[in-house]
């Protein structure tokens, strides 16, 4: 073991990629969408179960704050985590493998999925 070499452990110093920002990034919207679901389910059960569970889940929807900031939130993992994996499967074929081309995929999937997001909360609100 080379015992010269420096170790960091403050996490607040190190400087993360582009590629690991993406990568992280990429893991939390899949774990949003697995609690997210969550909301959607229930959404969908109390839509389904009567008119007036229809009625109150449209009521929630239409009046809640909360309710339409979990959808956006849902929404938009959905679209990141889309988009991300869209550029994995690019990936897969044999492109964009390079450092240099890497980042410029991380800055692409980053910009799409930005822009994506912002279409989701004009469309959601």
């Amino acid at each position: 073991m080379n015992k010269k070499r420096p170790v960091n452990l403050d996490l607040q110093t190190i400087k993360l990629p582009i590629t690991a920002i993406t990568s992280i990034l990429h893991r939390v919207t899949g774990v949003a969408l697995f609690f997210g679901a969550i909301f959607a389910v229930y959404l969908l059960g109390l839509s389904l179960e009567s008119e007036a569970g229809f009625a109150a889940a449209s009521d929630l929807m239409n009046n809640s704050f909360l309710a339409k900031l979990i959808a956006w939130g849902l929404v938009s993992a959905l679209l990141y985590h889309f988009v991300a994996g869209v550029k994995h499967l690019v990936m897969d074929l044999g492109h964009c493998e390079e450092l240099e081309s890497g980042k410029q995929a991380a800055k692409v999937t980053l910009i799409v999925a930005g822009v994506l997001v912002l279409l989701a909360g004009v469309w959601i609100w």
